[in-house]
Parts: C-alpha cells; structure tokens; sequence
C-alpha cells in the first residue's frame, strides 16, 4: 500500500506506551505521540498494524482534540474512543501491515480516518447486552454525527464525524 509500507515506526527514539493513559486528562505521552509519529492533521500519520498502535492513535487524537482543536474533555473521549474503535478493527480484520490515520476539522465538525489496504466493507451487526465483543460500529454509530467508507483503488478509508461548535 503506497505510502504505508514500514510504516508505524517512531521519527525518534522512544516508545509511547498505552499504561496510566486516560482520554480525559492530557498527559505528557499525549505530546509526546506527536513528536515521535507526526501530526494526523497535517498528513496521514502511518502506524503498524499491532494491536499497541490504538494506545498511539488514541493519544494523537487526545493530544489534537485538547491541545490543538481547544474541545472539551468529552468530546475528547467520544473521539479517543472511536478512534479506538475504528483502529481496532484495522489491525484485527485487514491483514494489513499499515493503516493510516488523519484528523481534520472542517467548519463545525471534525472528522476522522483510519485507511488500510483491505476493500473488504466494515459490517455494523446488531449488538445484544451480553455481547463481550463486536460493538465497535455500533458505538461507532451512536456516537457520531455520521459515518462511513470510501473505497479506494488500493484500500478502503473509513471514517466518522461530529458536530463540534467552532470557536
């Protein structure tokens, strides 16, 4: 997949680790993420397909939601957590070596991709109380303003949006 290949590799030496973290309060590996992957507003930010990259996507998500984009803690922890979701389902379900996560905020939302190279659809399946797995999509589906995929000649984008007041 052009532009992934390799990729989830820190620009520096280190490692951001999923420990202590929590999506509400800003800590100083938050920042860190960006400083070692690169920003998901500015490009694409490229991460292995290894079940420790959602702890990374999680903290670039927390870092530009609070840092960056001035929002709330709540809704830091709605995206943190669909990223998680959306993350999750890249490493477990593509096969992928790669996937690629951008966060961008146009005027009074913001949205968020995770690209990989599989053109295999994401199912939303309905979920029981009891269900110890598969409730990515749905929360995916309650949380959000909207959701979706595009596919694309190598791969597939899937994405989610929330309305967020602009500033």
């Amino acid at each position: 997949m052009a532009g992934l290949q390799g990729g989830g590799q820190p620009r520096g030496h280190g490692r951001v680790d999923a420990a202590r973290w929590s999506p509400a309060v800003e800590d100083e590996r938050a920042l860190e993420a960006i400083e070692l992957y690169g920003n998901p507003t500015e490009g694409e930010v490229p991460l292995a397909s290894r079940p420790e990259s959602a702890a990374t996507a999680r903290r670039l998500a927390q870092v530009v939601v609070l840092r960056q984009w001035g929002l709330s803690p709540r809704t830091a922890e709605d995206v943190v957590l669909l990223v998680s979701e959306l993350v999750g389902n890249a490493v477990r379900h593509t096969g992928a070596r790669a996937f690629g996560l951008r966060m961008r905020r146009p005027r009074g939302r913001i949205r968020v991709e995770v690209r990989d190279p599989s053109r295999a659809l994401p199912c939303l399946l309905p979920v029981q109380e009891t269900d110890l797995s598969g409730r990515g999509l749905f929360l995916v589906d309650k949380l959000s303003d909207r959701w979706g995929v595009d596919l694309l000649p190598r791969g597939k984008t899937t994405w989610f949006e929330m309305r967020v007041a602009d500033r």
